[in-house]
């Protein structure tokens, strides 16, 4: 009978202390929103959200002001139903982009959709940047306006087209 009670008390105080050490391991997350749970711009660009859209990593690339630019970054549709996104710099229209259900269109790059214009505002600035869907409505952020000084950026800058003389 003494040794079915000591190791019942051993079982009892090895569960005790596995659920200390449980709770010791799962205190910080208890009590405070895990970083990486929360969204945020993770490259040199911004994030929108509008509605069921959400834009990543916009930036604009332009050599100077004046010059021809490039938007990069991402348009995502977390909805059910298509959607056209219009884009506006300033009181420019830039351009549309529709986004299917659950899909993601990149913007710029090797392999996006590209949506060029005439940059109104120098590299090292922001330049206001309208997103607007029917049903989400509309937002404006700060995009930055880079270069190609970054080498990662400096195949990506439009070059402006010669003109004949």
């Amino acid at each position: 009978m003494i040794r079915a009670r000591s190791s019942f008390r051993h079982r009892l105080a090895a569960a005790g202390v596995v659920a200390l050490v449980g709770v010791a391991l799962t205190g910080c997350s208890a009590t405070n929103q895990i970083t990486t749970a929360k969204a945020y711009s993770a490259s040199d660009g911004v994030r929108a959200e509008l509605g069921d859209v959400t834009a990543e990593n916009l930036i604009v690339l332009t050599s100077a002001k004046g010059a021809p630019a490039a938007l990069q970054g991402a348009v995502t549709n977390r909805g059910t139903a298509a959607v056209t996104v219009s884009l506006t710099s300033g009181a420019v229209a830039i351009g549309t982009v529709r986004v299917n259900p659950a899909e993601t269109v990149l913007l710029g790059g090797d392999t996006g959709k590209a949506i060029t214009f005439t940059a109104a505002n120098a590299p090292g600035e922001v330049t206001p940047l309208t997103l607007a869907t029917g049903p989400g409505g509309s937002l404006t952020v700060s995009v930055p306006v880079l270069d190609g000084t970054l080498p990662e950026y400096a195949t990506l800058v439009p070059t402006p087209t010669p003109t004949a003389s």
